[in-house]
């Protein structure tokens, strides 16, 4: 997978989140936005700009399980098995939440939504920011996603920080979202 990022992007990316800043990057279906899930003002600032309620809720991506376990609310055995045979990958998975999520991450739930990211970028960028990061896609809320940083600087042309060059990961579609307590698709 080819990517137009040169480290010193990443870097500058990395910055831009430990100071609060929203940022863009290619996932694996779709652009995405993300930003620091224990900022209230990022995250307040990253629904602006994509002009969503609060109270839906944003998901969490991450470079590995381990950087997850904080969020995530014990489940069984083979619900955990589920869960993480199919990562790193492209499913997200809703689980129960711990008190480690912000109120602001959960929004009108308790539960919280992970993916133990596949795309070689997303995954770069959560293991240099040593940190799950927001992860939503980059479009006004119910408009098409933006699907190059073209298109994200022409949605956005002000409020990011950073927007990441590179190619998406090869699903065209948003990425499938499972409920780890009952298995059931909550979007195919």
């Amino acid at each position: 997978m080819n990517s137009d990022f040169s480290d010193s992007d990443l870097a500058r990316a990395v910055s831009a989140l430990q100071q609060g800043g929203v940022v863009a990057y290619p996932t694996e279906a779709v652009y995405g936005l993300g930003c620091d899930p224990h900022n209230e003002i990022a995250v307040s600032n990253l629904l602006a700009l994509k002009q969503r309620d609060i109270g839906k809720g944003l998901l969490l991506i991450a470079v590995d399980i381990a950087q997850l376990t904080p969020y995530l609310a014990p489940v069984t055995s083979a619900q955990w098995s589920n869960a993480a045979a199919s990562w790193p990958g492209a499913i997200t998975w809703v689980f129960p939440a711990t008190m480690a999520v912000p109120v602001w991450i959960l929004g009108n739930h308790q539960s919280v939504a992970v993916r133990v990211t596949a795309h070689p970028l997303a995954k770069q960028l959560c293991q240099r920011f040593g940190a799950p990061i927001v992860s939503t896609s980059a479009n006004i809320h119910n408009h098409p996603p933006a699907c190059s940083a073209f298109e994200v600087n022409s949605l956005f042309p002000h409020g990011l920080a950073v927007v990441l060059s590179g190619e998406l990961g090869g699903i065209d579609k948003p990425t499938p979202i499972r409920d780890v307590l009952t298995g059931n698709w909550i979007r195919q």
